[in-house]
């Protein structure tokens, strides 16, 4: 950034006279040294560090001097904190200040920011006395003010991006319908009293509903496992475990057959269900069940588990009675999916009658357009519809803060009530207000949020704290990442987030400028400032009193 001195037509800073009274000598702005220079404004405030110097054989040894700094702008003057000094037999405590030496001196001060001090000037103003007698000293000009590019977060911020209270809505969803056929000892007929239970009626219920509605139900397949108890010889068991698998087959082709539905039915067989066998054993009221798993955790080999479970089964007659019929089985399983509304088709029934769309529905039509109305009038809807859902009015929310009525954002935020979501989007509200106490309060209640690093970052450049900020913001291609790496200098960084912001807006140009401007190209400053105030116009004003501007010569 070049260092041209800027001067707002006052009095020049060449040797000022204290022509009142030769006895205290001269001064001149050379002896003052502000730091940084053009003022700089960082979370709200103007620092300043004025290190001066008095001249050798001016401060009359009797003399008192009092140093006031104002910064002094359009309409107004914000005044610092004053410093005292004295010679050296005058009374009082200040400090004193050597004639022969002269001496140093450091003052320290913090302007609060209005944007008014854009284009300011900073002036030291004396009350010199000896005695009594107080002497006319003219005012210093010693600095230009203010460099105010932090404070362009509380524009970046605007397009920030919001946090979504997420629909569940899924146009496919997968589901499964289970049914088991029981089967007698040593047995692989279906028999007719198992068709008529309940798991079946249901199976076959669904069945019907597929062939129904093609449209919202989609069969994906049918499977069958078939199983027999472990209690039998491993070769008898492996022929009656296929055999139960067959019949089951058969019954569910002749199903389909009668339905006139098509479908993959797969089968499989287990010969010895020893999975099943521990499962409902755990899950039983045996008094003994963990002596039964224990003893069977100890024999690998199935002809030594066929003679365990025996000699338990004499034992532990649950065991014949309760755990291995029910082992003795085929399962069924149909999966199908349910099919719900097209893109195309949620919006046709939300232009013709949205309270015909489910609340998950409407939620989705939202992110099915990019017009801010249409999603105002979605969520509207969802509200009307479902009253006691948080989502819709958060989505009202984000709407309301994306077209910067913050005003309809709070109201929004206040009826979705103390959610996630809710938080993080208010925090930006809060942000954007300048309530940074109150926003950081609301983040800590949405540490969960997707865009949480994001608005933390936006926080973080309104505090002051530039680095953290480029830190927390790191990977995210926004107006307000980019002033970040601004702030901490990284312009080629800043380069590449403005050129991969989603949706450029005239900040982003603006932005554009200032990294132009301070990497000395003066060409891509002006046609980024332009591009700037075309989507813009009053940014023309600002960029008039920017002295980011100013300075580098972009007009």
């Amino acid at each position: 950034m070049k260092t041209t001195k800027v001067f707002f037509g006052v009095a020049g800073l060449g040797m000022l006279m204290l022509t009142s009274c030769s006895k205290l000598g001269e001064i001149s702005a050379d002896n003052f040294t502000v730091t940084p220079n053009p003022l700089e404004a960082n979370a709200g405030k103007v620092p300043a560090t004025i290190d001066g110097r008095f001249p050798v054989k001016y401060m009359k040894k009797k003399a008192t001097v009092v140093v006031t700094p104002e910064l002094r702008y359009a309409g107004g003057v914000a005044t610092g904190q004053s410093a005292a000094f004295q010679g050296e037999k005058a009374v009082g405590n200040n400090q004193t200040i050597s004639y022969k030496m002269g001496g140093n001196y450091t003052m320290r001060n913090v302007f609060d920011y209005v944007p008014e001090m854009q284009q300011s000037e900073l002036y030291l103003t004396f009350d010199a006395r000896i005695g009594k007698k107080v002497f006319n000293v003219p005012a210093v000009k010693v600095a230009d003010g203010v460099l105010a590019t932090s404070q362009l977060v509380y524009q970046t911020v605007g397009s920030a991006n919001t946090c979504v209270a997420a629909d569940a809505y899924q146009r496919v969803i997968a589901q499964r319908q289970d049914a088991q056929i029981k089967y007698l000892i040593n047995q692989a007929k279906v028999r007719t009293s198992e068709l008529e239970t309940t798991t079946i009626q249901e199976f076959l219920q669904v069945l019907r509903e597929i062939k129904a509605d093609q449209k919202g139900y989609e069969l994906s397949n049918i499977e069958i496992s078939a199983y027999a108890s472990p209690e039998g010889k491993l070769d008898f068991n492996e022929k009656l475990a296929g055999q139960r698998e067959a019949s089951a087959a058969e019954y569910v082709n002749g199903q389909l057959e009668a339905l006139e539905l098509a479908g993959n039915v797969d089968t499989r067989y287990t010969a010895e269900d020893w999975e099943g066998f521990q499962q409902l054993v755990a899950a039983s009221n045996i008094q003994d069940k963990d002596v039964i798993l224990r003893v069977l955790s100890m024999y690998q080999d199935p002809e030594e588990r066929e003679v365990q479970i025996k000699n338990m089964s004499a034992a532990f007659k649950e065991l014949a009675d309760e755990i291995l019929p029910e082992l003795r089985r085929a399962r069924l399983t149909i999966n199908y999916n349910t099919v719900g509304r097209a893109d195309d088709e949620i919006m046709q029934q939300f232009s013709a009658d949205p309270t015909k769309l489910s609340l998950e529905e409407l939620l989705y039509a939202a992110t099915l357009t990019n017009s801010p109305a249409e999603q105002k009038s979605i969520f509207e809807a969802a509200t009307r519809q479902y009253p006691s859902d948080y989502r819709a009015y958060n989505g009202l929310a984000q709407v309301a803060y994306a077209n910067g009525d913050l005003t309809a954002a709070k109201a929004a935020l206040a009826k979705a009530g103390n959610k996630t979501e809710a938080n993080a989007n208010a925090a930006l509200v809060a942000i954007s207000e300048g309530m940074l106490d109150q926003a950081e309060t609301l983040l800590g209640k949405a540490t969960t949020a997707a865009n949480y690093n994001e608005i933390l970052g936006n926080l973080q450049i309104a505090r002051g704290n530039y680095a953290q900020a480029a830190q927390a913001l790191k990977g995210v291609n926004t107006n307000s990442a980019a002033l970040a790496q601004i702030l901490t200098k990284d312009y080629t960084a800043a380069k590449k987030t403005l050129a991969a912001v989603k949706n450029a807006d005239a900040y982003t140009s603006y932005l554009k400028a200032i990294v132009a401007a301070r990497t000395s190209d003066l060409a891509a400053a002006k046609a980024a400032l332009k591009e700037a105030v075309a989507l813009d116009p009053s940014l023309a004003e600002y960029a008039a009193k920017d002295l980011e501007l100013i300075l580098a010569g972009v007009k």
